[in-house]
């Protein structure tokens, strides 16, 4: 269940929040709650693995949820557990918030977390259900078969460069291990087994018809997303840069694409 906890909303080149997953099997966590909001949190908490308990045990503990009706005993809870040292989120009260519970789409263990910082719990729920129409139930079983292949990877391709463009021709739209194709999970076996190797480079040119993101294509950006490397003219806007994988190489034009290993992407002004 989302929670609206926003920390404020910086400058658009800026992101609200700091997306991270956060493993709590076996810990505990506070949860200091009532009716709906209290039950659903501490579904939220034991559903990770993780063990509700009391304010009693906050010195246990290290997160914590407080979901009360009354505002002046969520805000008493709140300093207690602060003076603690706790993480705390406080069900609709944004100010009182450390971090935000975003609306998550399972397909264990794939976790898609859906989070508008606080914005509107609504929209981060309808925009997680169309994705949910989207997203096959298969991934989680192709997750966790390449979970279990990477030793064979490392034997297939040795070097971890070599690993990636494989793993991105693999995994890449029409690909082998397509992730939206049902059958993907069962097809693992057969790309290890296989003789294409991934082509040591790849240059792809994309122009420009503006600064703005919304402007590419499906191809543009998905290409942006994958690519190894971004050679980019002066002056390109940050928001069509970021749209690139954030371990990507990114160096300002002029430069040579075949000095560069795998998938080089060459952003242009049109």
């Amino acid at each position: 269940m989302p929670s609206a906890c926003p920390n404020g909303w910086p400058d658009p080149a800026m992101i609200g929040s700091l997306p991270l997953f956060h493993r709590v099997r076996g810990k505990r966590v506070v949860v200091v709650g009532e009716g709906e909001m209290g039950e659903a949190k501490t579904r939220l908490v034991e559903r990770a693995g993780g063990i509700p308990c009391s304010e009693a045990e906050a010195h246990h503990a290290h997160l914590a949820f407080v979901a009360l009706e009354d505002e002046r005993e969520a805000r008493a809870v709140h300093r207690r557990l602060k003076a603690k040292g706790l993480l705390v989120n406080v069900a609709d009260m944004p100010a009182l918030c450390d971090f935000t519970t975003p609306s998550i789409l399972d397909r264990e263990p794939v976790l898609v977390a859906v989070s508008t910082s606080g914005a509107s719990a609504g929209l981060a729920k309808h925009l997680r259900l169309r994705l949910e129409r989207l997203l096959p139930q298969s991934l989680g079983a192709l997750a966790s078969k390449l979970a279990a292949s990477r030793d064979a990877m490392r034997d297939r391709f040795p070097s971890g460069d070599q690993r990636r463009r494989a793993v991105d021709a693999a995994l890449s739209e029409g690909g082998i291990l397509d992730p939206f194709e049902s059958a993907a999970a069962d097809r693992v076996e057969a790309w290890l087994d296989g003789n294409a190797a991934p082509d040591a480079i790849r240059a792809e040119t994309i122009a420009l018809a503006s600064n703005d993101p919304e402007d590419l294509t499906l191809k543009q950006a998905r290409l942006l997303g994958v690519a190894d490397v971004v050679l980019h003219d002066a002056g390109i806007d940050a928001a069509i840069l970021d749209r690139s994988r954030a371990d990507a190489l990114r160096r300002e034009l002029p430069q040579d694409p075949t000095e560069f290993e795998g998938l080089v992407v060459v952003l242009t002004r049109a």
